[in-house]
């Protein structure tokens, strides 16, 4: 049976010290409790509270680090079957593929392209995390020459995918500190383990069944080496759903430590639609990486709206901080215009003015990162707010105008920001942000 918080507070030096990150003893049992911390964080465990809680303490799933420097990413560490549980924290790493029997100029080109390209939604820039070098030839000097090409054009993360022991060996010599992935096709797959162990990089353990993938990662884990991640091949997406699901729940509800490592999945075909579908499902069904069979800008961007809203905590709203925006380059007499902190309002409306062509002062007050409806209905979004926060920046010293903008949605509001902010008139304007450009034309002429 679990022990309780209470009881693995017992074993801890209860010292308080907070150098493992938490605040008291007691807070850090109540997590080694939930399997949300590791004991090893404890500088001053004893050895005999490290015998009892060692392994009953470690988080049901691993995390694993792959890259160096400024693209390294974390895959694992999630501790939820479901988002609205708490939230996820690592999000899915996104590769591309990389074919070595491809001509070296569409390796060169399919690397700079998709290394480069970058999506920027709601103040967040989103880009792709690394590539997967596939060995499809077979041909070492192939598959060298093509390590060799990607690592003078990108310093993203590698996948290494090849059953060459040699081939994988030289390419992790090239790529030197930059901790690849490895993901052998298959052979001795502890000699694949000891690559991946002398050059600090994780390994992919492939299986088209539960018991061979857990037997697999017991003899690997049984060696000293735990830098896993899981590939359950699947025929198709209801198979992959249905492996994703028990794996992630045999480690998470279940602890079972063969399975309490992140996940990986190769998506393939050539069917747009299907790679999109395939792919979101990874996303969203517990995949901490997917290989994309080509470079789409059109697939990417969906894929990184998806896995955006998928990753962030759904008990705080993505929001900017309330401020005073500054559109084009107004001045005293620009207008003003109104709207709450949660993000993605906040940039299609901003978007909408910039579009629209003229300078304004845009008003952010706190709205606790809340839509402009709900913001309304909660309270947070009213004249007397409004009418604070236009006090709170001195608004008033800076432009010549006394007239706000504020959406139609809640046109109900302006008798009162015109009571709470005297001598200022309360414009209501389009109730969507796409109708802001003609608004904008007749307003400014009026």
């Amino acid at each position: 049976m679990p022990l309780t918080g209470l009881e693995i507070f017992k074993l801890l030096p209860k010292t308080n010290c907070k150098e493992c990150g938490v605040p008291t003893c007691l807070a850090f049992a109540m997590q080694l409790s939930q399997k949300k911390a590791d004991l090893s964080a404890c500088p001053y465990a004893s050895e005999e509270a490290k015998r009892i809680l060692g392994a009953a303490s470690e988080p049901p799933m691993r995390i694993i680090t792959a890259g160096g420097g400024e693209f390294a990413l974390q895959m694992g560490g999630e501790t939820e079957m479901f988002r609205h549980e708490k939230t996820f924290y690592h999000q899915t790493a996104i590769f591309i593929a990389i074919d070595d029997d491809w001509d070296e100029a569409k390796i060169r080109t399919t690397v700079t392209e998709a290394d480069n390209y970058m999506v920027e939604r709601v103040g967040e820039k989103l880009t792709i995390d690394g590539f997967c070098i596939n060995n499809i030839s077979g041909d070492y000097d192939k598959f060298i020459k093509a390590v060799e090409i990607f690592k003078a054009l990108s310093l993203r993360t590698a996948v290494l995918r090849s059953k060459n022991a040699a081939a994988l060996r030289k390419a992790a010599e090239i790529l030197n500190g930059r901790r690849p992935i490895f993901s052998p096709a298959d052979g001795d797959i502890n000699e694949f383990a000891g690559i991946a162990k002398d050059f600090g990089g994780s390994l992919v353990v492939s299986a088209d069944g539960f018991n061979q993938l857990s037997e697999s990662n017991e003899k690997i884990i049984q060696s000293g080496f735990k830098e896993l991640i899981i590939n359950p091949n699947f025929a198709h997406a209801g198979d992959l759903l249905q492996k994703n699901t028990i794996i992630r729940r045999s480690a998470l509800r279940k602890s079972f430590k063969p399975f309490g490592f992140p996940l990986i999945t190769y998506i393939k075909g050539d069917d747009e639609m299907e790679i999109l579908a395939d792919a979101s499902l990874a996303v969203c069904k517990y995949s901490g990486a997917i290989v994309l069979p080509r470079f789409a800008p059109e697939l990417l961007f969906t894929l990184f709206t998806l896995r955006q809203n998928i990753y962030t905590d759904p008990q705080k709203p993505i929001q900017v901080d309330p401020k005073v925006a500054a559109i084009g380059e107004p001045d005293a007499d620009s207008p003003v215009f109104v709207t709450t902190n949660f993000s993605l309002t906040y940039f299609i409306v901003s978007g909408e003015l910039e579009n629209a062509g003229i300078s304004a002062w845009l008003l952010i007050p706190d709205c606790e990162g809340m839509s402009v409806l709900t913001a309304w209905a909660a309270g947070k979004f009213s004249g007397q707010k409004i009418a604070n926060f236009v006090k709170a920046t001195a608004l008033a010293e800076k432009v010549a105008t006394r007239e706000i903008v504020i959406p139609g949605y809640v046109a109900s509001i302006s008798g009162d920001l015109e009571e709470a902010l005297p001598g200022w008139k309360a414009i209501v304007g389009p109730q969507e942000a796409s109708d802001l450009a003609p608004f904008i034309k007749n307003y400014c002429k009026s």
